[in-house]
């Protein structure tokens, strides 16, 4: 059993263009879970990276002039890209692994033997259709008039001998086992789609190419005319990039497989079932997040309707762009885009709320105080003392809130960051209520200093909850609050509690800058 490691993963992306917003939302989820277990104590391991074999990677290849074989010539140079935009979006992978890497192939090569001596890989002929984008084998029962049920394109109809791979042999297994573990599969609705979909009889599945036919693949093992289905070629990287690390001993198998929900069915059928056929242990959770759509289509290249989430964070910030994604719609269901419901959740959450607290804090606290706040915290007025414990008694309950939100299988990332600007709403309120300009008029700097230093604490606290979601936001906020080193050191499992209340340092030196989300009219 793995004690106090953490592997979670990306799936591997098609290089024939460059990432567009679903592909950052999936990085940026993924993201979000590594820096969030990274700041509980565990050693975490996030792979990701991409997918370069296939006939779409040919027929890319030729569109852009370079001709035929020249394949790994047009990966490399599109490969950068992905890396580049990464970076921009705070991304930070443990590694990234590429199909056309020699210790993938060679695990692939390795793994494909196995299954064959095992008797779970023979020859036959392959008869039916075969769609080139999604890269998918369909039945006459599946795709009817010849048409993709999952782009809507016309397929190919394919005749020709081919391996192929017993995936029948364990169909009744992988449906007790689906049962039987109920968070194998998540969200629900997407267990009970697969589970839908194994009631039909499960086809055994087509694993290779000719390479008459197409050539750009890893070579079967056992059969050099023919190269690999580049899905069973695919899904193999979720161990072949541990063993690119010497990590696999460590880390495997996933706690979470973290997926679009167009790529469930390859994730949580095909891949178990090679699992299974090689006697290896099955990750815990594969997890289908929903779609962003732009009215009622998905946003994919093949539509043509791509947002660039590079220009999003160039000119709104990257933090803004994550906190977006991850508080416009639950994970794990479809999500709109509009431009105008950005800018609406920017200037109500982001610059209204978050921003203006931390602007109003120091501000008061520069003009009230003059200096640190002191360690003094009696406070004679009974009414601030009253509203200070009710600040309290939400802050303390939120660390726990935020931990059972995110390490519950659901994946609640909208609700853990609704739990955060809930407690910056409360502050916001708080200051209202206690208006402790008036104790200042008064010349009351103790009930100043208390309602202050409350307001740093929470600003303190906010910040090391918001660290995983948007990690730039939360490091400016603990220096423009004068603290020491860096939000990600900090451990975001505290329990508090208002009998064991840590407060915001004293004698701790601001350091105010500009507005940290500038509202955008």
């Amino acid at each position: 059993m793995k004690k106090n490691q953490f592997y979670i993963t990306t799936p591997i992306y098609y290089v024939n263009a460059n990432p567009h917003i679903g592909h950052a939302y999936t990085q940026i989820a993924v993201d979000v879970l590594s820096r969030y277990h990274k700041m509980l104590g565990e050693e975490v391991f996030f792979l990701t990276g991409t997918d370069e074999h296939g006939e779409k990677i040919e027929e890319a290849t030729l569109k852009s002039g370079l001709g035929q074989g020249r394949e790994k010539e047009f990966v490399d140079k599109i490969v950068p890209n992905f890396k580049k935009v990464w970076d921009i979006l705070g991304i930070e992978y443990d590694y990234f692994i590429r199909t056309t890497d020699s210790v993938h192939k060679e695990t692939v090569q390795e793994f494909l033997n196995k299954m064959k001596e095992n008797g779970d890989i023979y020859q036959g002929e392959y008869d039916g259709w075969f769609c080139v984008p999604c890269e998918t084998f369909w039945t006459d029962g599946q795709a009817k008039d010849g048409i993709c049920p999952e782009c809507s394109r016309k397929l190919q109809r394919i005749k020709e001998k081919n391996y192929f791979f017993k995936m029948s042999k364990y169909q009744d297994w992988l449906i007790d086992y689906i049962k039987a573990n109920q968070t194998f599969i998540m969200p629900k609705n997407r267990r009970n789609e697969v589970l839908g979909f194994l009631k039909e009889e499960l086809t055994d599945l087509c694993i290779s190419r000719p390479k008459n036919r197409m050539s750009w693949g890893v070579e079967l093992p056992f059969d050099k005319d023919y190269v690999v289905y580049v899905w069973f070629d695919a899904l193999i990287n979720y161990a072949s990039g541990l063993r690119a690390c010497h990590a696999f001993d460590k880390y495997w198998p996933a706690d979470f497989h973290i997926i679009a929900k167009d790529i469930l069915r390859h994730h949580a059928v095909y891949w178990p079932i090679m699992l299974k056929s090689l006697s290896m242990e099955l990750p815990k959770t594969i997890f289908a997040h929903g779609w962003w759509k732009m009215g009622d289509e998905k946003i994919s290249k093949s539509k043509g309707n791509i947002i660039d989430p590079v220009f999003l964070a160039e000119k709104y910030g990257v933090d803004a762009l994550r906190y977006f994604l991850l508080k416009a719609v639950s994970f794990g269901q479809d999500g709109v885009y509009t431009e105008d419901a950005f800018i609406h959740l920017y200037n109500s959450d982001l610059a209204n709320d978050l921003g203006n607290l931390l602007n109003r804090t120091l501000t008061m606290l520069e003009k009230y105080l003059e200096s640190p706040v002191s360690p003094d915290r009696k406070c004679l007025v009974q009414e601030a003392v009253a509203q200070s414990s009710k600040i309290r008694t939400a802050l303390c309950a939120l660390f726990p809130r935020v931990k059972e939100r995110m390490e519950n299988p659901n994946l609640f990332l909208k609700e853990a960051l609704e739990e955060i600007m809930s407690v910056v709403g409360i502050a916001n309120k708080y200051i209202e209520e206690t208006a402790p300009w008036k104790y200042n008029k008064a010349n009351n700097k103790k009930a100043v200093d208390l309602i202050i230093s409350d307001l740093l604490e929470v600003l303190r606290s906010v910040a090391i909850a918001l660290f995983p979601f948007m990690p730039h936001a939360s490091q400016k906020i603990w220096d423009q609050l004068g603290l020491r080193g860096e939000v990600r050191g900090e451990e975001i499992s505290i329990e508090k509690n208002a009998d064991n209340w840590r407060r915001f340092p004293a004698g701790t030196k601001i350091a105010k800058k500009d507005p940290l989300f500038p509202r955008v009219q």
